[in-house]
């Protein structure tokens, strides 16, 4: 296959016309101050939120928090300059990449899901990102504490199938995804 020089502007030049979203990393509890503070400056920020209830000074009420805790989302065009006026907020850990034009960029097709999701008004919640091989922990029920492998994911019944190592040898068994956690 031939070129004909120039492909790798293409993707610059698109970065240009439409911005990429990108993870800005926040200190604990920070999501809301770095968003604050860059959206003053201009950017374009989503930053999340559901609402939940707390108990502060034994009073329970209602509040929203970041769906994901530490981390909310930048549209931007990212030259150099911008990158130096994000990273200059308080509370922002780093931008997620491995350098300033090196950024990792989250599909506009997630963000828009996750924005139907939130507006849609259905109760959602965060959950603990599980895949097939990781190592899992039941967290509650008669199997609290047991450890085990997600094995395979039943997309259907929302259920997940953990080998759970016992003498030696495997079992299965068929567990709702709420009751565990990463190992």
């Amino acid at each position: 296959m031939e070129t004909k020089g120039g492909e790798a502007l293409s993707e610059i030049v698109a970065e240009a016309v439409t911005p990429r979203w990108r993870v800005l990393w926040t200190h604990s509890n920070c999501e809301q101050l770095v968003s604050d503070q860059l959206a003053a400056k201009g950017f374009d920020l989503f930053l999340p939120t559901v609402e939940t209830w707390s108990r502060r000074g034994g009073v329970r009420r209602l509040s929203r928090v970041p769906l994901f805790r530490g981390y909310l989302f930048l549209r931007h065009v990212m030259d150099k300059a911008s990158y130096l006026e994000v990273y200059k907020a308080r509370g922002l850990v780093r931008v997620l990449g491995e350098r300033w034009d090196r950024l990792d960029a989250v599909p506009d097709t997630e963000i828009e899901d996750i924005k139907r999701l939130v507006h849609s008004g259905l109760p959602i919640f965060p959950h603990p990102y599980l895949r097939e091989g990781q190592r899992v922990r039941i967290t509650r029920g008669p199997l609290a504490d047991v450890e085990g492998m997600v094995v395979r994911v039943s997309p259907k019944k929302g259920l997940l199938v953990v080998s759970v190592n016992l003498l030696r040898r495997s079992i299965a068994v068929q567990l709702d995804c709420t009751l565990l956690q990463a190992a």
